[in-house]
């Protein structure tokens, strides 16, 4: 396994990435002054002061990816984001007075969205109720533009997966099952097709594609959804992953008041199985975030005592 990037490297990775941002935000006439960092994990979040705008500058990638993909997975959110913002969803929109495309600057590829004003009950992914999530899928089902299917496990997994040998946590056994796990859900999740020949009554739409009900700010003036980097096309069960049996009630209880779908039992046992094995797959990213060891440990010690897929 590559070694893990020492306190020092991280410090100096965000500040690299937070002076990327700043330079690029000046290079396209925003007046900013300093970078101000507002959240440090996957991205470096700051502040391009004294503008209302965020900087959000990925430094956390799946193995693999390029930049020309890692550019077009950025071009999809803000696409996606502003078109929900001019419908009148509860997102945090692109920012207004910067073009809606990504920007690489000095090794880093970022985006600018509107600084929102966070309230002071707000928690980092402290999850907000299903009904949420059931609003924004049904302003998503209208959204005009073909997406990729399922893009977090079919863009992202196969890198991770490949990257795997070299992940030092997991047993050789491990690794086995996870590829043979990994070879199940292709069968069924590698595109539409399939998916449509299992599932041929379940519908597909755009989706977040990342646990809607956790990527949100609470603001000021409500709750906003935030992080959309894995907008794609999928069933909607994608987004309620691991969510657990009274999460996925109250979404249900939700969408057909709203005379949507409720959920497919098959459908969410098969992205609960999916969401679990990127979990552990996400081993391979410790390397370049060592906080994630505390927290994946024990979803991989978990994972291990739980009957295979195969």
């Amino acid at each position: 396994m590559a070694a893990s990037l020492t306190s020092a490297d991280l410090a100096e990775r965000t500040r690299r990435a937070a002076a990327a941002a700043l330079a690029a935000g000046r290079a396209l006439g925003l007046p900013a002054e300093k970078a101000t960092i507002l959240h440090d994990a996957f991205s470096v979040v700051a502040h391009l002061e004294p503008s209302p705008v965020v900087a959000r500058v990925q430094v956390v990638l799946p193995p693999g990816m390029t930049r020309q993909a890692q550019a077009e997975r950025q071009q999809r959110e803000l696409d996606v984001v502003a078109w929900l913002d001019r419908q009148g969803a509860p997102v945090v929109a692109p920012a207004s007075r910067l073009p809606r495309s990504p920007v690489r600057r000095d090794g880093f590829g970022m985006t600018f969205w509107e600084l929102a004003d966070v309230a002071d009950d707000h928690e980092p992914y402290s999850a907000v109720s299903m009904t949420h999530t059931a609003t924004l899928h049904a302003a998503l089902a209208g959204y005009p533009h073909e997406l990729p299917f399922l893009t977090p496990f079919n863009r992202s997994l196969g890198g991770m997966v490949d990257k795997l040998d070299a992940a030092v946590p997991l047993l050789p056994s491990d690794i086995r099952r996870v590829r043979s796990e990994y070879a199940v859900l292709r069968s069924v999740l590698a595109d539409r097709a399939a998916f449509r020949s299992r599932f041929p009554d379940v519908e597909v739409q755009t989706i977040h594609g990342d646990g809607p009900a956790l990527n949100v700010i609470r603001t000021t003036d409500g709750v906003r959804f935030s992080d959309f980097e894995d907008v794609t096309c999928g069933p909607v069960e994608w987004d309620l992953a691991l969510a657990g049996p009274e999460a996925v009630a109250e979404y249900d209880d939700a969408a057909r008041a709203r005379g949507m779908r409720a959920t497919n039992s098959e459908v969410q046992r098969l992205v609960d199985a999916a969401a679990t094995l990127m979990m552990i797959s996400c081993v391979s990213l410790i390397p370049q975030l060592p906080l994630l060891a505390e927290g994946l440990m024990p979803v991989v010690e978990s994972w291990r005592e739980a009957p295979s897929l195969t």
